[in-house]
């Protein structure tokens, strides 16, 4: 018989007819109820062992963690908290799990010691219903690029250039580290490396969806990406995934407008798919919200979070009006900002960011032409000189969510500010020719995959809506 999922068992479709399921054990009390989880759901399915048709060695071998196979009977509950349980004809221990060691016992246990246990961590209700939502969400960027004309790119992992500037690179090599080949100068000869030359992996595949989006209109990445950041904030790792779209044609206004029906449209996915995961993990955080001063609790609980970004318009201001209510407001007068903003030309932190959202305008905000000393040398130069065509999307709570801009597409104009940077251009011949041959307004934007999740699941710490988390001094797994 083919085995169901707890998911569809629950829904009593299948009442009175024979059924046969797989899954962990969740707990086994009194020697005859097995609670059984099976990923599906966030809920467990209690199966009601009968005395008579189970041999007692059997019943020895489960425990906490063991995987089973269960047939038998699917009836409606007799006791409270299911609708429906399994009574069961047959019993088969696919694999046991030693009491003494397994670590995911029935009972709480805190985020910092299940990171440890990553392996065995979606096991809790919290992690699976985690990565249930992150599942979900992948479904639906890609679903929404599908059904709006997007083709789907992958962009190289190994890269020979540095599309953020900032220098926080993984070097890949293959030339031996004790007694590497060097130049006259004394220098790592990288000319004798594998690919000839310093390669890195890529902390963003933008560079290159934007020489496809030039000859195939629409197009976008999602991959993995790195950085070499040494920082042990929540909001960082080391390898995370990113959504970056690539449009020909497209100015800073088409590129808002996309980034914002791009947003709404993969939250509502899962307000609509994920109820119950949702349902959980807002309690989660109610609970966890009480624990904190009041100060620091969140004004709106999960699903209204949701809600507030999928139902309202984002709010568009200039980077100079933002500066503006910033420089005038009570926490800046009063000193409160831990970065306060003095003049124009600062780089906005997280804290401005959320003040913006939460207290000013009280709705999602893009932000728009940054001045241009502070943002990448791709992004289109402003008439003034000294803004360019950036726009960041913040949201309640995290802050930046979103950055993106529309694209230089001059090409004197992309020397010069890659020759103000020290940028070589033989370093980007390719990406310099795209604005030869056919150039043409073009945009983009970039969304780091995790601090969706992180938003969507009301997680505190980005390591927890990841897998396996690479941080500093952290390759485990």
């Amino acid at each position: 018989m083919r085995s169901a999922s707890i998911k569809d068992l629950l829904s009593g479709k299948d009442l009175l007819q024979e059924v046969t399921i797989n899954g962990w054990v969740r707990t086994f009390r009194s020697n005859r109820f097995i609670a059984l989880n099976d990923g599906s759901t966030l809920n467990n399915i209690q199966c009601v062992v009968d005395f008579e048709k189970i041999d007692e060695a059997v019943l020895k071998q489960i425990n906490t963690g063991s995987a089973l196979r269960i047939s038998g009977t699917l009836v409606e509950s007799q006791g409270r908290g299911q609708s429906v349980e399994i009574q069961v004809n047959n019993i088969y221990v696919h694999g046991n799990a030693d009491p003494e060691v397994y670590p995911i016992q029935p009972k709480k246990h805190s985020l910092e010691f299940l990171r440890e246990k990553a392996h065995l961590r979606a096991r809790t209700n919290t992690f699976s219903a985690v990565m249930r939502v992150r599942s979900a969400l992948a479904f639906a960027v890609h679903q929404y690029f599908r059904d709006n004309g997007f083709y789907y790119f992958h962009a190289p992992i190994i890269t020979g250039s540095d599309a953020e500037g900032a220098g926080e690179m993984f070097r890949v090599t293959t030339l031996n580290e004790k007694n590497p080949p060097l130049t006259e100068n004394g220098d790592v000869d990288h000319k004798e490396d594998f690919f000839g030359k310093e390669t890195n992996l890529t902390v963003s595949g933008q560079l290159e969806a934007e020489a496809y989006a030039m000859a195939l209109g629409k197009v976008y990445t999602f991959g993995p990406t790195f950085r070499a950041e040494n920082s042990n904030t929540s909001r960082h790792l080391a390898e995370f995934w990113m959504i970056e779209p690539e449009m020909a044609f497209f100015d800073l206004n088409d590129n808002m407008d996309l980034a914002e029906d791009f947003i709404k449209s993969v939250i509502s996915y899962i307000l609509e798919h994920c109820q119950e995961d949702l349902q959980f993990l807002e309690k989660r955080l109610l609970d966890e919200e009480k624990t904190k001063p009041q100060a620091e609790r969140s004004e709106m609980a999960l699903i209204e979070k949701l809600k507030f970004i999928s139902e309202n318009n984002f709010k568009r201001v200039t980077y100079t009006e933002a500066i503006d209510i910033l420089r005038n407001s009570k926490p800046n007068k009063k000193k409160k900002f831990k970065y306060p903003i003095n003049e124009w030309g600062a780089d906005l932190q997280s804290e401005h960011e959320r003040y913006l959202v939460e207290k000013h305008f009280k709705c999602p905000v893009i932000l728009f032409d940054y001045p241009a000393k502070i943002k990448a040398f791709y992004m289109r130069l402003n008439e003034d000189g000294k803004t360019v065509r950036a726009m960041d999307i913040l949201f309640p709570g995290i802050g930046e969510i979103v950055g993106g801009s529309q694209r230089e597409e001059r090409l004197d104009v992309l020397k010069e500010k890659m020759a103000a940077l020290d940028i070589p251009e033989e370093e980007l011949w390719w990406y310099l020719d795209l604005r030869k041959f056919g150039t043409a307004v073009h945009s983009g934007f970039g969304l780091g995959f995790e601090r969706l999740v992180l938003f969507a699941t009301g997680m505190g710490n980005i390591r927890d809506v990841i897998p396996f988390p690479r941080t500093p001094q952290n390759a485990e797994f």
